[in-house]
């Protein structure tokens, strides 16, 4: 993906310098939490936490503005609400490839002899508490809302000005994954309950890698939207409340990501993702 020479030359489109300035705001609040050893169950940790995990969108919007002109930036709110850019074929490819390559790691599990999967706890209560679902959506969006202003609606573009989708895709899969590192550390959050060290932690950061080349595929496929990638980004997290796998159907899930993004490198080409050679696609206003 290509911008004209002169963006290029600023240093303030270095990718490498958004992922310091996302890592330093990051990491500041999250550290905060780990030297005060506050719990994110807490209201303070709660803050924390939600400061943090602004990163990505604060830098991505004020590297916007900073790199992009009035067109580039109209361009950027435009990727955000803009719906026609999905198409029906990419909204059933967001709602339902987590399910399914969830649904397959289960069975793989049963297979196995293991007991595969549960309904999650938004639809086992479903009835009880229609409303809950529809609450659990929206916080399975809100997280993805604010990261996916940043990492692809921003940086993404910035690594393929000069790289393939494929490379793009493995840099960013492994920032991402070692950005959410200090959430390890901190008490009572997800990841603290993993364990540091322990099979649980090295699959949580060896299993987000993989996510992020469906990530750039759907994205370059959706003419850079960034709508696309927030609704998709919600679905990986809203699949756990429909569907409840067991922890080795788990690590099915994650070979399966693996199996996922070999796929589409093989089938949709390791260039674009979009059976495009490198450069023809719709690129960013400079």
């Amino acid at each position: 993906m290509n911008n004209s020479a002169d963006s290029s030359r600023s240093p303030l489109c270095s990718p490498w310098l958004y992922f310091v300035v996302t890592f330093a705001w990051t990491w500041f609040f999250w550290g905060l939490g780990i030297m005060l050893q506050v719990s994110m169950e807490s209201a303070g940790g709660s803050v924390l936490l939600l400061l943090g995990v602004l990163g990505p969108m604060l830098t991505g919007i004020g590297f916007t503005c900073l790199t992009r002109d009035r067109a580039g930036r109209r361009d950027y709110w435009a990727r955000v609400v803009d719906v026609r850019r999905i198409g029906l074929k990419w909204f059933l490819v967001i709602l339902l490839f987590t399910p399914i390559l969830n649904v397959l790691a289960a069975l793989l599990d049963i297979l196995f002899g293991g007991q595969g999967a549960v309904w999650g706890p938004s639809i086992a209560n479903v009835v009880s508490s229609p409303v809950s679902l529809v609450f659990a959506a929206l916080f399975a969006t809100l997280i993805p809302f604010i990261e996916e202003l940043g990492w692809r609606g921003y940086v993404l573009d910035r690594l393929q000005e000069n790289k393939s989708a494929l490379t793009s895709s493995l840099i960013l899969g492994v920032v991402w994954s070692l950005w959410h590192l200090p959430m390890f550390f901190i008490p009572d959050s997800y990841q603290a309950s993993l364990g540091v060290g322990t099979l649980e932690f090295w699959l949580f950061i060896v299993g987000v890698v993989p996510l992020g080349f469906a990530f750039t595929w759907i994205y370059n496929n959706t003419r850079r939207s960034i709508l696309a990638v927030i609704l998709f980004h919600s679905m990986v997290n809203f699949t756990g409340e429909l569907i409840a796998i067991s922890e080795r159907a788990d690590t099915f899930a994650i070979l399966l990501w693996f199996v996922a993004a070999i796929g589409i490198t093989v089938l949709w080409g390791a260039k674009t993702f979009t059976h495009q050679p490198h450069g023809h696609r719709h690129t960013p206003p400079a």
